[in-house]
């Protein structure tokens, strides 16, 4: 039992002693004492008098009371939570009306569960603010009673809870499965008390649904919110492990795990309860784009949590269906596909693809298959056509084994256990970390080289991620292969484009007035940067950069950082000098600050004092002002420390005993494992930024200097130095679980 849990019971046991007004009163009471103690309750009998009609008997029990009467041979068996428990109260009524209690079964034969007592249906409707003892404290009340209260406030959840389809069902674990995972849970916080997880739990005080997320996925959906795969597949395809997952993309096109979770089933309130946790998980921040599977229960629930996220379905789980559903096409296989393709990807306008599919429909005959009809009523959430006001950023393909979801593929086998998960799950968000680390190192370290005179090309060279500039490059390249063909003119013109490599032809449309451009490919819609139909029409169009609304943030060197890329260059190419000089300093201090425990407590409190300072003067009023004042008394000594963007200047890094220790930090910060270090934990220095805005172009030297410093302030800053205010919440706490029940 978790020592910081404080069990409050402010309700006495029933005695002889007592009366009350009515039996009403008298089950009020029962139901707030069995509250407290965490058992559900449930109305056994009454009796009325013969003569008067009025009641003067009654008896109220524990919801496990009797035994189960329904025979073992019944075509669809209902969960029964019955197993012979004897507690009850028994109230009668005197002859002055009043009610008293006629005989107290105290005892259970089962646990008790005063931390989930609000689960139980007898409690669901009382007011969640009436009492206190529904939850065992932690030492963070106020976070625990946020995710208490938001739960509370869902009507969707109290709704799926009233359906009995939704009731009884558990996670169907291994014996031992369950203590693994709270023993998972428990050591992932002790290394990081960010680290969130939460059960449900169904009426029979089984594990119904199990989620939880790092601290690390915490931190990446504050800068990639913007779009995020929720991935059923391992639990569709009937894998050994009821696994489902939230993905997103950070700015090198590699995936992130924002949160994990066991379900029992696909009901819609497994969905709701599981997308509504991932919703208090994140702060309760919506993504603005949620992909996921075509299932009628999980559009319900995405409705009901999300109503402000546009839903849409990955197009691979819409193509894989194919084989399965139309099945009887298999002699036309090729030939329907080769229809399907050309409706879907090379449909133009809303109208042409209108005409194409039920053209196609009536070809194969398949007006009357209903899940045909569904992806026609649904059209809106899978259609290219229909998506040009939405960035998947590489989360939606055309197949499993491009998605960047199918990173997790060589972790989770059919036949992989949840033990063995569990064993994986801290190399796989190692794996993550180092990648991302890696990628990180190789942005510090390398430039892309050149690979044409293409004034794109150089625009973007220090703009873009290496990975998202490679495939931007492509596309650079890819455009000397392409013959356009204007079909229109005026403001907006439309060009027929060939795109000799693959034989195919694309529509571009070009608004000259508000630089808007439009292919038919989506490469913009789908990955995040503009195809090379769009730039040979920019180039034939005399327009020589990209336009800045087609340059998302999110996949930009800047993506970490809190400056608006938006900002005139000159402002921007200001702060970043500031920064690499700051960052510069930084580092000499934490080489003297790390010889000893003294020296270090000294600069830590100096960076504190200093931080706290910087935030103090920036939200002050008087910014502006004050501004151009500092900046002059500092410029002296900013040019008498700064002679160069790549190499340190102080003398101290260059002479005996300095430049040992110096040598020391270059191997730290020349490891791969140490160049993640911190990342992200200076909110002051990389706030979070949802914009999709354009990026306007930098000088090279500012940029590499930029992204050099910033990871070398990050690995050598100490984690402790900075608190997140916000603290975690979860609403299991115990520390020993019997198979899947879970103990008071």
């Amino acid at each position: 039992m978790d020592s910081s849990i404080v069990m409050v019971n402010t309700i006495s046991e029933p005695n002889d002693e007592m009366e009350f007004e009515s039996h009403e009163t008298a089950y009020t009471f029962y139901k707030e004492y069995a509250k407290s103690v965490g058992f559900g309750t449930a109305k056994l009998s009454s009796r009325r008098s013969r003569s008067s009609k009025e009641f003067i008997d009654a008896k109220f029990s524990c919801i496990r009371y009797g035994n189960k009467q329904q025979s073992d041979d019944a075509i669809n068996p209902r969960p029964s939570p019955k197993i012979g428990c004897k507690a009850s109260l028994h109230v009668k009524r005197r002859q002055d009306g009043k009610w008293y209690v006629y005989s107290f079964v105290k005892e259970h034969n089962h646990e008790l569960l005063p931390a989930q007592a609000h689960f139980f249906r007898s409690h669901r409707n009382s007011d969640p603010l009436s009492n206190d003892v529904r939850m065992r404290r932690r030492k963070n009340s106020t976070a625990g009673g946020k995710l208490f209260s938001a739960y509370q406030n869902v009507d969707c959840l109290e709704n799926f809870m009233n359906r009995q389809q939704d009731k009884g069902r558990s996670l169907v674990l291994e014996p031992g499965n369950a203590q693994l995972l709270l023993e998972l849970f428990m050591h992932m916080q002790e290394e990081n008390p960010k680290f969130f997880y939460a059960v449900d739990l169904n009426e029979e005080h089984r594990l119904r649904n199990v989620f939880w997320v790092d601290s690390k996925g915490l931190e990446d959906f504050c800068y990639f919110s913007d779009v995020v795969s929720f991935d059923t597949t391992y639990f569709t395809s009937k894998y050994k492990i009821p696994l489902v997952l939230f993905i997103g993309v950070n700015h090198h096109m590699q995936p992130t795990l924002l949160g994990c979770a066991l379900i029992a089933d696909e009901s819609v309130f497994t969905f709701a309860w599981l997308l509504q946790t991932w919703f208090i998980a994140m702060g309760e921040r919506a993504p603005q784009v949620i992909l996921t599977d075509q299932n009628d229960a999980l559009k319900a629930a995405v409705a009901a949590v999300f109503p402000g996220t546009r839903h849409c379905f990955c197009l691979w789980h819409v193509l894989e269906k194919i084989p399965k559903q139309l099945e009887f096409l298999s002699t036309w296989h090729d030939s329907f596909m080769e229809k399907f393709n050309k409706c879907i990807y090379q449909s133009w306008t809303e109208d042409q693809f209108e005409k194409r599919w039920w053209k196609l429909v009536d070809r194969f005959k398949l007006r009357d298959i209903k899940w045909v009809q569904s992806l026609y009523d649904d059209r809106a959430s899978w259609v290219p056509t229909f998506m040009r006001d939405i960035s998947f950023a590489g989360l939606s393909t055309s197949s499993r084994s491009e998605s960047l979801n199918s990173f997790f593929d060589k972790y989770v086998q059919v036949d992989t256990s949840l033990s063995e998960f569990i064993e994986q799950y801290q190399l796989i968000l190692e794996d993550r970390h180092e990648e991302e680390a890696k990628a990180n190192f190789d942005a510090w370290h390398e430039t892309p080289e050149l690979k044409s005179p293409s004034p794109f090309e150089k625009q973007l060279l220090l703009v873009y991620t290496h990975e998202i500039y490679q495939k931007f490059q492509f596309e650079v390249l890819g455009a000397s292969a392409c013959h356009l063909k204007k079909e229109n003119d005026g403001v907006i013109t439309t060009y027929d484009v060939k795109d000799f490599e693959n034989n195919q032809n694309y529509m571009v449309e070009w608004n000259t007035s508000n630089s808007d451009i439009c292919c038919s490919c989506h490469l913009f819609e789908y990955k995040g940067y503009l195809c090379r139909h769009a730039i040979v029409v920019l180039q034939m169009s005399g327009v020589f950069s990209i336009p800045p609304k087609y340059i998302l943030k999110r996949w930009t060197n800047a993506a970490l950082s809190k400056y608006p890329i938006s900002e005139k260059l000159e402002e921007v190419q200001s702060k970043v000098r500031r920064f690499n000089d700051l960052c510069r300093r930084a580092i000499i201090l934490g080489e003297e600050g790390s010889l000893s425990q003294e020296s270090y407590y000294m600069a830590l409190g100096a960076l504190s004092e200093a931080l706290k300072q910087c935030v103090n003067f920036n939200n002050s009023v008087e910014n502006a002002a004050l501004a151009t004042h500092v900046d002059c008394n500092v410029e002296e000594e900013y040019q008498s420390t700064t002679t160069s963007n790549d190499k340190f200047s102080d003398p101290k890094m260059k002479t005996g005993k300095k430049a040992a220790r110096t040598g020391v930090a270059g191997r730290s910060l020349g490891s791969v494992e140490n160049i993640e270090g911190n990342k992200r934990k200076v909110p002051q220095l990389g706030a979070v930024s949802g914009s999709n805005d354009g990026f306007q172009q930098m000088e090279p030297n500012d940029l590499r200097s930029h992204n050099a410093m910033q990871m070398q302030f990050h690995s050598m800053v100490p984690a402790t130095m900075f608190h997140n205010v916000s603290s975690p919440f979860h609403t299991a706490t115990s520390t020993h679980l019997h198979d899947n029940h879970l103990p008071p």
